[in-house]
């Protein structure tokens, strides 16, 4: 990610200004982050040059300095950018604030030297200063010429020639010298292709571990959606299974009632009336045609008629408490049988109650919509037919 200038923007501007305005006395200022984000913020700044700046780089931190220093050949003000990355800072965060440093290089803009430094032997002012005296090309300096050079000084001795002998040791100490440099400067480029490699490689990886996390968790996603679907169809074939069987259960027991509602006489009177030999009333059962008359014989002459009256004997009452106590085993035939499809329990003494499975014997079809028969339990009485299945 970017960094972020503009959160503390004014106070940052500010700070910069100072160390580039040579009539101010703050010479050096001190940039870090808030935290583990992005945004820049202001550390310090001071006026105690190089030497108070260095005591305020932390080593687990990354930081940029901007410090202003006079060069040591021209005494003209020169400023020093310094990118600090402490030993301590994570290396995920270091690939991460590797990408920064040209965006605040160009927000610390004019710097004539800069440092990339992990440890304090990477910013001693004594090194530093030399590399800014490097900088600032020939060792010439302004205001440091002696005042007797043109002044005459008296009588001049003969001229003679101005070949000087070479001091071998100078010149090899100023070869050495400039190999060093030239050396450093060439360690210090491999040393930033190197950040920077294992910067890119430190992204890449994050950014494949971060697209393997994101596809691990759309299969949990997706496998967590599946379930809860097939769960659901589940769960309505489940319920489309006990309404269907709900409805199957009550269909015969609606049949039943219609069959029963659409009587013009209730079945238990007709039944009543049948045990007592009473015939149903003539609106229920159509009246018999008259016999025909039939001519009567004569009687023989002279005979000698004698009607006796015949009476035929009364027959007790039947209760009707006792018409439905009859057993099974009183019942010469059991007739015709059924198994019972749902459970029925009896609303009175007059009907019989059973359970799914029991099988209904001696059974006496009189209506198409009650029957009557034993129980299990040796009880007759009446019952709905929609509940059974002949045998």
């Amino acid at each position: 990610m970017a960094v972020n200038l503009s959160k503390n923007g004014p106070a940052l501007t500010a700070a910069f200004k100072e160390v580039v305005d040579e009539k101010s006395n703050t010479n050096w200022a001190l940039f870090t982050y808030e935290g583990n984000s992005n945004d820049i913020r202001l550390a310090d700044k001071g006026d105690g040059g190089l030497e108070e700046l260095v005591e305020e780089l932390n080593s687990g931190k990354v930081m940029y300095a901007f410090c202003r220093v006079q060069d040591p050949n021209s005494g003209l003000p020169k400023y020093v950018l310094i990118n600090w990355t402490g030993e301590g800072v994570k290396d995920a965060r270091k690939g991460i604030c590797a990408n920064h440093v040209r965006s605040m290089a160009d927000f610390l803009k004019g710097a004539h030297v800069t440092i990339n430094a992990r440890g304090d032997e990477d910013v001693e002012p004594e090194a530093i200063m030399q590399k800014v005296a490097k900088a600032s090309g020939a060792n010439y300096s302004f205001h440091k010429e002696a005042p007797s050079r043109f002044q005459d000084s008296g009588p001049q001795g003969p001229v003679g020639s101005v070949y000087q002998k070479t001091n071998a040791m100078s010149e090899i100490k100023k070869t050495n010298k400039d190999n060093f440099w030239a050396q450093a400067e060439k360690e210090e480029e491999k040393r930033r292709q190197e950040e920077r490699h294992k910067a890119d490689e430190e992204r890449q990886k994050m950014e494949k571990e971060r697209k393997d996390r994101e596809a691990k968790e759309a299969m949990q996603r997706d496998k967590r959606d599946k379930e809860r679907s097939t769960q659901i169809d589940q769960q309505k074939k489940y319920q489309q299974q006990q309404d269907a069987e709900s409805k199957d259960q009550e269909k015969p027991r609606v049949e039943a009632a219609s069959l029963i509602s659409q009587r013009a006489m209730n079945p238990r009177e007709m039944f009543k009336q049948r045990e007592r030999g009473i015939t149903p009333s003539d609106s229920d059962v159509p009246s018999a045609a008259p016999a025909s008359p039939q001519p009567e014989e004569a009687p023989a002459a002279n005979s000698y008629v004698q009607e006796t009256a015949y009476e035929k004997p009364a027959q007790p009452p039947v209760e009707e408490n006792n018409l439905y106590e009859v057993t099974a085993d009183e019942t010469p035939d059991r007739g015709t049988c059924a198994r019972a499809l749902y459970d029925y329990q009896a609303a009175d003494d007059t009907e019989i109650s059973f359970d799914p499975d029991d099988m209904i014997t001696g059974i006496e079809m009189i209506d198409e919509g009650w029957w009557r028969g034993f129980s299990p339990d040796g009880h007759f009485g009446m019952f709905p037919a929609n509940y059974v299945e002949l045998i």
